[in-house]
């Protein structure tokens, strides 16, 4: 942690004009290239690890690499886990809405949380199963549970928050490092000092972990363990209809080969709303079979005949599809939208701060303006997109592919052009005021 002191004497250099770029910049009367990097990384690495909320994984070799692939994407994308947060909340608070119609107890934002994080599991003969939200809200519905009877299923906030490892000195340690290092930036712009790429990229981070800490301040943090419940009695016909309300088989536990593979820590978790798009496109694709039939069955001079056999309606499957993303269609139609979308490409405009940063070579800095461009528009571009599936009858197709991946090679031109530029820089990037020379720690 970085303390300011209040002395504000300047040891700028005398010479305005910049005679001659330098490299590695040993630690002296201002800041040095080591301080500068490891000023930036910690306060990165500090805002990503405090934000990130797994979920709950009952297999213990999966948690500490779930978590590290969690950091990973945080630290790449951090408008992807942004967006993760905010589709959580809309979830979230959607789940608590339809709890609290069915009952007048107390319901709050972390139970809706700790349930959609797979904190919830009943058990079966071949291990246990997780209790999905909608499941949850149909056993309220049809009276096969009741709310008042959620301490027999460690639902209640006491035990969820005991339950959950948040620690609120790191979260406040994090923010305090934010606002230090925001600071720090506004007042080397005040005084016409050059801010490095790296600084600028760090800046980037911190309104989007702002937004990932508000969105998951009530989410249960580092849960190990989840609850294990017994399911009511139900007849054959509900247990079905139960049954078939399930998201993703994948997060069970119950020994498959799917369930027991590491490729499941890069998910954070499936969303309910994208079962109940698969329902309402089964639902459709059903409709239209049946209207086709009936159409052909009342102008058939033959009932019965070949074709009235092919066109009878029968089990509609889900079509397999490879879908690259899929908003909340509630948080995509709000007015929290096009908020998200400014915070989204918050990240590529940050960059923009070291506009006039000089680089080792002209092409470098071109690059790295057009890098910070190039992400804005993509990320921006591609969000505009409710549900991308890789269709290529679609004639936008290219647009949502080539979308991404311009934003992932300007942001792989971004990092390595923050790195880079230290082999040789403006050297005002190392004077500064005393009130940042003094560098005080609190571990």
């Amino acid at each position: 942690m970085l303390l300011p002191l209040l002395d504000l004497r300047s040891n700028l250099a005398t010479n305005d004009k910049v005679t001659q770029l330098v490299g590695w910049t040993v630690e002296s009367t201002g800041r040095g290239t080591l301080s500068l990097i490891t000023n930036c990384l910690a306060t990165t690495a500090l805002c990503t690890w405090v934000c990130i909320h797994p979920r709950i994984d009952p297999q213990q070799r999966r948690r500490l690499p779930h978590k590290i692939v969690l950091f990973a994407k945080a630290v790449l994308c951090p408008e992807l886990i942004a967006v993760e947060a905010a589709q959580e909340w809309t979830q979230a608070r959607r789940v608590t809405c339809q709890i609290r119609e069915h009952t007048s107890e107390d319901v709050h934002y972390n139970h809706a949380f700790y349930i959609g994080m797979f904190g919830l599991r009943y058990r079966t003969p071949q291990g246990t199963k997780v209790l999905w939200p909608n499941q949850l809200v149909w056993l309220l519905e049809q009276n096969l549970f009741d709310w008042k009877q959620r301490r027999e299923w460690d639902l209640t906030t006491e035990i969820i928050q005991d339950k959950s490892k948040a620690d609120a000195t790191a979260k406040l340690f994090a923010l305090l490092q934010s606002i230090w290092f925001v600071a720090q930036s506004i007042m080397r712009a005040t005084h016409n000092l050059p801010l490095a790429p790296l600084e600028s990229m760090t800046l980037g981070y911190i309104p989007l972990f702002v937004v990932t800490y508000i969105y998951w301040w009530l989410k249960p943090k580092d849960v190990r363990t989840p609850s294990e419940v017994e399911l009511p009695s139900m007849t054959a016909a509900q247990r079905a209809t139960f049954d078939d309300m399930m998201v993703n088989e994948s997060f069970d536990d119950e020994g498959e080969a799917n369930q027991k593979s590491m490729w499941q820590i890069w998910y954070l978790t499936s969303r309910i709303f994208e079962k109940e798009e698969e329902i309402r496109v089964l639902q459709r694709r059903l409709d239209k079979s049946r209207q086709l039939y009936v159409r052909h069955y009342d102008r058939c001079p033959r009932r019965g005949c070949a074709e009235c056999k092919r066109l009878r309606p029968g089990t509609v499957k889900p079509k397999k599809e490879v879908v690259l993303a899929h908003w909340d269609p509630e948080l995509y139609h709000s007015r929290l939208w096009p908020v998200t979308c400014l915070f989204g490409i918050s990240f590529g405009a940050l960059h923009l701060a070291s506009w006039d940063t000089e680089f080792p070579t002209q092409v470098e800095t071109w690059l790295w303006r057009s890098a910070a461009i190039t992400s804005m528009g993509s990320m921006l571009l591609f969000m505009q997109f409710e549900k991308v599936v890789v269709r290529w009858s679609d004639p936008l197709m290219l647009v949502k592919i080539c979308s991404p991946l311009l934003y992932l090679a300007s942001r792989i031109i971004m990092l390595g052009g923050a790195i880079a530029a230290f082999r040789a820089s403006d050297p005002r990037l190392y004077d500064t005021y005393s009130v940042s020379s003094y560098w005080a720690h609190l571990l």
